[in-house]
């Protein structure tokens, strides 16, 4: 995660991943929103701001929750009347066309058109999932974050027309492959790509059908079989907090704690004293 101040030539940020978030603090004046290879995806984050379009030659006033669409290779510049923050998704294309390819042809992966003032609960739920893990030091690991920009390019190919309705699921076979997999490699970075090697299926597959088949999102179902065995080998009581977490994928014992709490109610420190004698 990165902060900064936008300078007047605003820079689009740098990243080779799929998908990538920078919080920015954008000072009021005039500035100019250079070209990127990346599509940018921008969340207004502050109070009412008014500001010109240069692009469309006319005035807007942003609130929060407002996105704005900045393809790549597009470029523009505003004239902020105020200082305002702001969420920028950096979306690779290779993503979008990788995920129309899998989902069967039926979503048209040609360049997006710049958008101005767009709402859409989807995709400011999806940006502030990624901010509050990002902010936390990113302990939900890759799976999280391939599985949003997953979720945001499905989203962006569907803007245009009704949602992308999959006609193929999960095999039996491919779903115990899958289920099989996560229980053995719990405590290592399980990514989208790796599991949809496992499954034999593109990842945009996967990700929306194991869902139909579990009743959970696939990044949900990790999340609680790990807490389970974490509650295991804690009640076991021959591990120190930190070990457990090591050995349940958690990135430390405070992601640990919070999942735990989540999901069962109870922390690492409530399953010790609940076993201590009285």
């Amino acid at each position: 995660m990165n902060r900064e101040t936008m300078p007047s030539q605003f820079e689009p940020a740098r990243s080779s991943s799929d998908v990538a978030m920078v919080s920015r603090h954008v000072e009021a004046g005039v500035h100019r929103l250079s070209r990127a290879p990346h599509h940018r995806i921008m969340v207004h984050a502050s109070a009412a701001t008014r500001s010109y379009c240069n692009q469309v030659g006319r005035y807007f006033v942003r609130r929060a929750g407002d996105i704005d669409l900045v393809p790549a290779g597009e470029e523009g510049g505003f004239d902020a009347e105020t200082p305002f923050e702001t969420i920028e998704i950096i979306l690779q294309p290779a993503l979008m066309e990788r995920v129309a390819a899998e989902l069967g042809g039926r979503a048209r992966a040609s360049r997006l058109d710049t958008r101005h003032l767009l709402r859409d609960q989807r995709i400011e739920h999806l940006a502030r999932a990624l901010q509050s893990d990002l902010n936390a030091g990113a302990p939900s690991g890759p799976l999280f974050a391939d599985s949003i920009g997953a979720a945001l390019a499905v989203r962006l190919l569907g803007l245009d027309g009704p949602d992308i309705v999959q006609t193929n699921r999960l095999s039996d076979a491919q779903l115990k492959r899958v289920l099989e997999h996560i229980e053995t490699a719990l405590h290592e970075p399980l990514s989208i790509d790796r599991l949809s090697r496992v499954a034999g299926a593109s990842s945009s597959h996967l990700r929306t059908w194991f869902k139909v088949a579990t009743g959970v999102t696939l990044h949900r179902y990790v999340l609680r079989r790990r807490v389970e065995r974490a509650r295991v080998l804690l009640k076991q009581g021959d591990l120190s907090t930190s070990e457990v977490a090591a050995l349940t994928g958690f990135a430390h014992q405070s992601h640990l704690a919070h999942w735990m709490r989540r999901e069962i109610g109870q922390t690492p420190r409530d399953l010790r004293r609940a076993q201590s004698p009285r």
